[in-house]
């Protein structure tokens, strides 16, 4: 068998015309776009194991998502001065691979990352989004304090079980620990979310942001997004915000490359119930 290097990507796309990172017989998605074109430059089949950070769904974006990919090493010596060049010739203009590096085997993208950190703009200004950004800021029809997301952003940070916030999968945790939520006002009047944590579920970032803004205009009690975390199943009272305004921005890894394979076995454990 030939041997094998792994290669790390760094990743951006505007989700607007995709159906999601996952690969859709039907859809056009990033990853089968990403598959495509690896398959058009290499060879069928020659990049394999295609392994992403986040699956975001339909419609959101990124600027700092990571994949890896395993190829021959004789492939990768043959084409890595200008692979970057003709995946960029190759690639449609809504998606872009920024970076390709070589990392240990053990390096696993979805698995020995730390944490993901996500970004959503939302416009509370009269005339709504500026025609440029509409692909990206969600207009909210009503106006938003900052202080009140800000405190409503307060009751959410830390480990605890998201059900209510979360699309339910079988035998899959709803536990989570957010270690970073809050909000700014840009010089530009954009608000924007900024939400880090060690894994997300399904729907889980934009059902946050759906809970705190009507906090932010006043329709719900800063207080009430936190007190839905008593709940163990999804809410019915929580309005998931558009897919438009969330970009995945970061994905944390050990800064010590043998850590990888440690932190990715962490991973792996089944998340338990907090106690209390």
């Amino acid at each position: 068998m030939d041997e094998r290097i792994r290669l790390r990507l760094d990743v951006s796309y505007d989700g607007t015309d995709f159906s999601g990172w996952a690969a859709q017989p039907t859809r056009r998605t990033v990853a089968g776009v990403l598959v495509e074109t690896l398959d058009l430059v290499l060879g069928a089949g020659t990049a394999t194991g295609l392994t992403v950070a986040g699956r975001t769904d339909a419609g959101v974006h990124a600027t700092g998502q990571v994949c890896h990919v395993d190829l021959p090493v004789d492939v990768w010596r043959q084409h890595e001065g200008r692979l970057l060049r003709r995946l960029a010739r190759l690639l449609p203009t809504d998606v872009r691979v920024r970076a390709m590096t070589e990392v240990p085997a053990d390096f696993d993208a979805r698995f020995s990352a730390t944490f993901r950190r996500y970004e959503y703009r939302v416009t509370d200004a009269p005339f709504g989004a500026e025609p440029l950004r509409r692909h990206e800021v969600l207009a909210w029809p009503k106006p938003l304090e900052l202080a009140a997301l800000n405190a409503a952003a307060t009751g959410l940070v830390g480990e605890h079980d998201f059900a209510a916030y979360c699309r339910r999968k079988e035998h899959a945790t709803t536990l989570r620990e957010v270690t970073r939520l809050d909000w700014r006002r840009d010089p530009d009047g954009i608000l924007v979310a900024t939400v880090q944590a060690d894994a997300f579920c399904q729907a889980m970032v934009r059902s946050l942001v759906g809970a705190m803004l009507v906090a932010g205009d006043g329709r719900r009690p800063v207080e009430w997004p936190g007190t839905l975390l008593t709940q163990r199943e999804r809410s019915s009272e929580v309005t998931v915000a558009p897919a438009r305004g969330l970009t995945l921005v970061a994905v944390g890894y050990p800064a010590d490359p043998a850590e990888y394979a440690h932190r990715a076995t962490l991973t792996r454990r089944l998340r338990v119930p907090i106690e209390g």
